[in-house]
């Protein structure tokens, strides 16, 4: 009797090892891709190169709010026939740009303004075909012939305008210093992107003052900042000798690099061939300033400003070389932002974990 009892029990037990193997095998594999796609994240981050987003549409195509597939960019024919003008709400010197409606959906509709500056208006074009990506207005259409560009419409529209949306009661619950912060890790993490983009390393030349810098993002209803005007993007080439200068005015004020300002004194007038080229760095000087646009006056912001001091006050070394590059700063901002959600050091900060 024990003997059968034995045999029945080793019956078992031999059935039931292939179910215990199965299921640490299985767990073997769940840890390894896990394992495979932290390492694959830190690659990523530690060489520098922007994330890919995942749910872009391939090169010429676009994908829309709910829209389920791709469709490709809008064309001449298709934005002269399907798109209708709504109103216009903005104007600069090199376009206008009108509120559109393109199959029951809001777009926006720009259109150069001065013919002496298509040249200007073309070479925005290009970048936006070239740069698309999680950091750029998605481009919906394009007509060179009439000079016209199809994106998409944020009706919370430029950065300019973020402590008033903020100011608005339906937003009140999202004016933290979090989320402020979170708008500048967004900022800095396009600054890199230009500067490590598909095309080299780009300038963002149309940053003279704080406003003119704001009024070159947009803000994104679920609070996230994309860049909308590329017109004055110049591409620095090292290998080849290659700077740029923004402009062929001379700039003035503290918001510039100083590197962007004349630097032969009053006696000289100013005179644009004799004007120095510089590099990619001017963008590293501004990004103090506009940061702390960002993180406003709200309860916690002077915290975060404690610990980016040793950062920004490297972005303001007068010699550009000694100044950090963009990948830096994104990555000592993602850090902070890191260490204060995992210390709760600022008041609703564990609510938010």
């Amino acid at each position: 009797m024990d003997k059968k009892l034995h045999c029945v029990k080793k019956d078992l037990f031999q059935r039931d090892i292939p179910a215990v193997l199965l299921v640490l095998l299985l767990l073997a594999v769940l840890l390894l891709n896990f394992l495979l796609y932290t390492y694959l994240n830190d690659f990523s981050v530690a060489t520098g190169q922007p994330q890919v987003d995942s749910s872009l549409c391939p090169f010429g195509y676009f994908r829309l709010g709910p829209m389920k597939n791709c469709s490709p960019w809008l064309s001449c024919e298709a934005i002269n026939t399907e798109v209708r003008k709504l109103k216009r709400v903005g104007e600069g010197a090199v376009k206008k740009v009108f509120l559109s409606e393109w199959k029951e959906k809001k777009v926006s509709l720009s259109q150069l303004t001065n013919s002496e500056l298509k040249e200007d208006f073309l070479h925005g074009l290009k970048m936006l075909k070239s740069l698309q990506s999680k950091y750029v207005v998605k481009l919906l259409g394009y007509c060179e012939q009439k000079f016209t560009v199809l994106t998409e419409y944020h009706p919370l529209g430029s950065l300019k305008n973020l402590n008033e949306v903020l100011d608005l009661p339906k937003y009140k619950g999202v004016n933290t210093w979090h989320r402020r912060f979170r708008l500048a890790i967004d900022y800095v993490s396009t600054i890199h992107y230009l500067h490590n983009s598909p095309l080299g390393t780009l300038v963002m030349c149309d940053s003279n003052d704080l406003d003119k810098v704001l009024s070159q993002y947009l803000l994104t209803s679920d609070f996230h900042v994309v860049v909308n005007d590329l017109d004055a993007l110049p591409l620095v080439n090292r290998s080849a000798g290659r700077l740029v200068k923004c402009g062929h005015r001379e700039l003035q004020g503290e918001f510039v690099a100083p590197e962007q300002l004349w630097p032969y004194g009053e006696k000289v007038p100013f005179e644009d061939d004799l004007m120095p080229p510089y590099d990619e760095k001017t963008d590293i000087w501004k990004i103090p300033d506009v940061s702390n646009f960002f993180l406003g006056h709200v309860e916690g912001s002077d915290i975060v400003r404690f610990h980016l001091f040793d950062i920004h006050a490297a972005c303001k070394k007068k010699n550009p070389a000694e100044r950090p590059s963009a990948e830096l700063v994104m990555n000592t901002y993602r850090n902070v932002l890191t260490l204060l959600r995992r210390e709760g050091a600022i008041p609703g900060t564990r609510e938010m974990l």
